[in-house]
C-alpha cells in the first residue's frame, strides 16, 4: 500500500475496451452517418473551389470569418492554422469512427440501435431521402452548403481481488457486501471496516490510478462515464452525464463541497423524517466533510469565476464561494472531469476507500452484481448476498461469483440501484419513480480577454439569487462548468457549420455559466426491455424551464455588465446578443443593464424561453431520488434507516434514498446519508455479534 511522492507528468494510455467483432451498421450506413457528421462540422471553402465534399460559402464569408478567427488567434498560431481548421471536416478525425462504433455497439439501447439503423438505411435511399430531407439525392451524395497545471503525484495502491476461469461459481463470504465504489458506497466501506466488520467493496466499473488522468475525452467517457458518455431520456429531451468508474462520481465531479441548505432540511423533515433537522445529521455533514478537507482556503478563481462573483456584486445578486474538498490545497486544475492528476481531490478514491482499505476491507472491480440473494425461507424476507459475473480487466477471463454477507447495501447510484431491486424481484411500487435530475443549461459568453477557460478550479463559486423563486424551495443556482471542448461545444446552439466554426474558435475568449434547478416535478428509471439497462423517462416541466429560464436571463446579464462583447442564450432561434468591444477601463457600465440594445435582446429572448425537449435539450450531472426514503412503507422505498420496506439486511445508501432534489451539488448530502446509514448498520451488527457470543 505505499504511496510514492512523486512520478512522471506523462499520461499512462488507458485502453480501451476491444471494438464488437460484428458492427452493426453497413459500410453504406457508416457513409451516410459520418456524412451527417461532416454536415455539423464541414470542411469550409469559398465559392471558387468546386470540390463536392466541402460547404461552399462565398468568398466574403470565407474571409470574414478567415479574420474573425486570426484576431483571436494566440501568438503561436499562424494563418495557415485558420485554413487547416477551415478545412477539417468531422470525419477526418482519425479515432471518430472507433469511437462510434463502440458508443452504437455496446453502449445505446437495442431500441435506440435499430432507429439509428433504420433511419440511415432511408437516407441511402431516393424514397427516404426525400421524406427526410426533401431531396431525391441519397444524404450522403447531397453537397454540403490540454496541459494539466500541478504536479501529478501517486494515489492510492488498492490490491484487487483476481479470480482464474472456471466453471463453478466462486463463494466468497463477509459481515457487509456493499454493491458500488462511488460516494455512498466509500463512506459505508470506510465506518463499517472501522467499525471492525469485513467488508467486500464491488463495482462494476474498473480503477484508473491517478497517473492515467487527465484522460483525454474520448477515452474518459467510456472508462469514466456511464453508458460511454451520456444517456439520453426517452424523449430525448434531457442527456444524463453519471460516473461510472472506481470512486463513482466522486471520481469526475468538480470538488463542490456544499451541504444541504435548511430550506430542503425542513422540507424532507415536514415530510416525516425528523433526521434531517437534527443535530445527527449536522455531524454526519462535518464529519464526512472533515475527513474531506472541506473549506475555501487556496481558492484560485478561474476568468469564469471571477466574473461570476463580480458581475453578482455589480448587480446586487446573492453569491459565494464554494467550498472545495481538496484538504485545503491548490488545485487550481479544470480537468478534474477526466481524473484528478494530482489526487488532490478527495473523493472516494482517495480517501474513504484507502480509509477502509486500511482497516481491511477488501475490493473487486470489473464485476457487475446481476442479483440479490435472499435466505430460503417465506418471512420474513431477509437478503443474504449478491450474485454476479467478475471480468478481467483485459476482458479475456470471466467468472461467477457468490458473495454470502449478513447484511447487503446497494450503492450503485440513482439510475443502477433500483434497476438492482427490480431485477432481484423486489416490487416496491416507488423503486425507480421520484426520479429528480437537476435540469440545466448553459450560457457562453465571448470575452476580449484571453480567458483560458480550461484552466483553474471548475466551480469556485455559486449565485443562490433565484434558488427559491417559488417560496418553497424550488428555483435555480448559477454555477461555473467545466469548459473541456468536447464539453463545452456540445452547448453552443447549432445554427449552421458556419456559425459553428466561427464561434469554437473563439473558445479562448469564452466562459460558461451553468443554469441549474432544483426540480419540483420528477420522472422516473426503468430497465429496457431488451437488455436490462436503465431507461430514463423525464421531461423537464413547464415550471421547471421557466425556472431555467428566469435563470438563463441573469446569466445573460452577467456576462454584459462584465463587459462580454457575444452572449448565446441557449435556444436555436435566438441569436447571440453582439456588440463593440468594451474596454475593461470603462467598466462597471454607465447605464448597467439598461442598455436599450441589450434589454430588447434580452426581451425577445425571454419570449421564445427555454422549452424542452424541442427545440432545446437540458443536461444532468447529478442524479437523486429513484429508491425514495420515507417515513411508511406506502410513501418510498427504504425506511428513516436506509433499510428497504419488507426486507431484512437489505439497505440503500446513495443519493437515490433522496426524499426530493437536494438543491445543491448532491456529494455531501449523499455521504452524509450514508454515513447515518452506515452507523446505523455497525451498531445492528455489533448488537447481533454481541448476541451470539452470549449464545455460545
Amino acid at each position: 500500500m505505499a504511496q510514492s511522492s512523486s512520478t512522471s507528468n506523462l499520461i499512462t494510455p488507458t485502453p480501451l475496451p476491444p471494438l464488437p467483432e460484428n458492427d452493426i451498421l453497413s459500410q453504406a450506413q457508416w457513409v451516410t452517418l459520418l456524412a451527417l457528421v461532416d454536415t455539423f462540422i464541414p470542411s469550409l471553402a469559398g465559392k471558387e473551389n468546386t470540390h463536392p465534399e466541402k460547404l461552399h460559402i462565398s468568398s466574403e464569408d470565407y474571409t470574414r470569418v478567415a479574420e474573425s478567427i486570426v484576431a483571436d488567434l494566440p501568438d503561436n498560431c499562424s494563418e495557415d492554422d485558420v485554413g487547416r481548421y477551415l478545412e477539417e471536416k468531422g470525419s477526418d478525425i482519425p479515432a471518430l469512427r472507433d469511437h462510434f462504433r463502440r458508443i452504437i455497439n455496446i453502449y445505446i439501447p437495442a431500441e435506440a440501435r435499430r432507429g439509428l439503423s433504420l433511419v440511415l438505411t432511408a437516407l441511402n435511399t431516393r424514397i427516404g431521402s426525400l421524406a427526410l430531407t426533401r431531396s431525391t439525392t441519397p444524404f450522403h451524395l447531397q453537397p454540403t452548403d490540454v496541459p494539466a497545471r500541478g504536479k501529478r503525484t501517486h494515489g492510492f495502491d488498492y490490491n484487487f481481488l483476481q479470480f482464474h476461469q472456471g466453471d463453478e461459481p466462486v463463494t466468497l463470504a463477509f459481515d457487509v457486501i456493499i454493491v458500488g465504489s462511488g460516494c455512498g458506497g466509500g463512506v459505508c466501506a470506510k465506518a463499517l471496516a472501522e467499525a471492525g466488520n469485513s467488508v467486500l467493496v464491488t463495482d462494476k466499473a474498473y480503477h484508473f490510478p491517478s497517473h492515467h488522468f487527465p484522460m483525454d475525452s474520448g477515452d474518459a467517457n467510456i472508462h469514466l462515464m456511464e453508458s460511454g458518455g451520456a444517456i439520453l431520456s426517452d424523449d430525448d429531451s434531457i442527456a444524463v452525464f453519471a460516473g461510472s468508474t472506481w470512486g463513482g462520481g466522486g471520481t469526475v465531479n468538480w470538488s463542490a463541497s456544499l451541504q444541504t441548505q435548511a430550506f430542503v432540511r425542513k422540507e424532507w423533515a415536514d415530510d416525516g423524517l425528523p433526521f434531517f433537522t437534527s443535530a445527527e445529521f449536522q455531524h454526519s455533514l462535518d464529519r464526512v466533510c472533515q475527513r474531506m478537507g472541506v473549506s475555501t482556503e487556496q481558492i484560485e478563481h478561474n476568468y469564469g469565476n471571477r466574473v461570476l462573483l463580480e458581475g453578482a456584486r455589480l448587480l446586487g445578486y446573492s453569491a459565494a464561494e464554494v467550498p472545495q474538498n481538496t484538504s485545503g490545497q491548490d488545485h487550481y486544475c479544470g480537468y478534474c472531469t477526466f481524473g484528478c492528476a494530482a489526487s488532490v481531490k478527495q473523493g472516494p478514491a482517495n480517501c474513504f476507500l484507502p480509509d477502509a482499505a486500511r482497516a481491511g476491507a477488501k475490493f473487486i472491480e470489473g464485476f457487475h452484481v446481476e442479483k440479490i440473494l435472499f435466505e430460503d425461507k417465506p418471512s420474513p424476507t431477509t437478503a443474504s448476498g449478491v450474485s454476479g459475473t467478475w471480468t478481467s480487466r483485459d476482458r479475456w477471463t470471466k467468472r461467477n461469483i457468490i458473495v454470502n454477507a449478513t447484511k447487503v447495501i446497494v450503492s450503485c447510484g440513482t439510475l443502477q440501484s433500483p434497476v438492482l431491486l427490480l431485477r432481484s424481484g423486489l416490487s416496491n411500487h416507488y423503486i425507480g419513480r421520484n426520479l429528480h435530475l437537476h435540469p440545466s443549461t448553459t450560457v457562453t459568453a465571448i470575452y476580449d480577454d484571453e480567458t483560458r477557460p480550461w484552466e483553474g478550479g471548475i466551480l469556485t463559486s455559486v449565485l443562490h439569487e433565484f434558488e427559491n423563486t417559488d417560496g418553497h424551495g424550488h428555483g435555480v443556482k448559477l454555477e461555473t462548468m467545466t469548459m473541456m471542448p468536447a464539453w463545452i461545444a456540445n452547448t453552443v446552439p447549432w445554427k449552421s457549420g458556419v456559425d459553428f466554426k466561427e464561434r469554437v474558435s473563439k473558445f479562448h475568449h469564452m466562459i460558461g455559466i451553468v443554469v441549474i434547478a432544483r426540480d419540483r416535478d420528477s420522472g422516473r428509471i426503468y430497465a429496457d426491455s431488451n437488455d436490462g439497462r436503465p431507461r430514463i423517462q423525464y421531461t423537464p416541466s413547464r415550471f421547471d424551464t421557466n425556472n431555467i429560464c428566469e435563470g438563463i436571463a441573469a446569466a445573460a446579464k452577467i456576462a454584459f455588465i462584465t463587459g462580454a462583447r457575444e452572449i448565446n442564450w441557449p435556444h436555436p432561434d435566438v441569436p447571440p446578443y453582439r456588440r463593440e468591444s468594451i474596454s475593461q477601463a470603462s467598466l462597471p457600465l454607465e447605464n448597467g443593464i439598461n442598455d436599450p440594445q441589450f434589454q430588447s435582446w434580452i426581451t425577445s429572448a425571454r419570449h421564445k424561453g427555454f422549452m424542452c425537449p424541442e427545440p432545446c435539450i437540458s443536461g444532468s450531472a447529478h442524479q437523486m431520488g429513484t429508491c425514495r426514503m420515507s417515513s411508511s412503507p406506502g410513501r418510498g422505498v427504504v425506511d428513516p434507516s436506509g433499510k428497504v420496506w419488507g426486507v431484512e439486511s437489505l439497505y440503500v445508501a446513495d443519493a437515490s434514498i433522496f426524499p426530493s432534489a437536494s438543491g445543491v451539488n448532491p456529494m455531501v448530502t449523499n455521504m452524509a446519508i450514508s454515513d447515518w446509514v452506515s452507523q446505523g448498520i455497525a451498531k445492528d451488527l455489533a448488537d447481533e455479534k454481541s448476541q451470539i457470543k452470549a449464545r455460545l
